[in-house]
C-alpha cells in the first residue's frame, strides 16, 4: 500500500509552478499567514489549491 502525502513543500510549489523554490517558500507563507497558521505549521494540499486556483486533482497529479 503506497503512502500519500497531504502536505506541500516549496519544492513541489516550484514543480507546479515553474517558478523558483524561493517563490514556492513565500507562497507558502503566504497561505499560512492566510489561514492564521504558525511557522512551525504544514500546508495542505487542499489549503495550496484553494489559494492557486489549481484544480486539487491537478496539484494531487503533481505530487503522486
Amino acid at each position: 500500500m503506497s503512502k500519500k502525502r497531504c502536505v506541500i513543500y516549496p519544492k513541489d510549489v516550484q514543480v507546479i509552478t515553474g517558478r523558483s523554490e524561493r517563490y514556492g517558500h513565500s507562497i507558502l507563507v503566504k497561505i499560512k499567514v492566510r489561514n492564521g497558521k504558525e511557522p512551525y505549521q504544514f500546508v495542505t494540499l487542499h489549503e495550496f489549491a484553494e489559494f492557486s486556483g489549481i484544480p486539487l486533482a491537478q496539484v494531487e497529479s503533481y505530487i503522486y
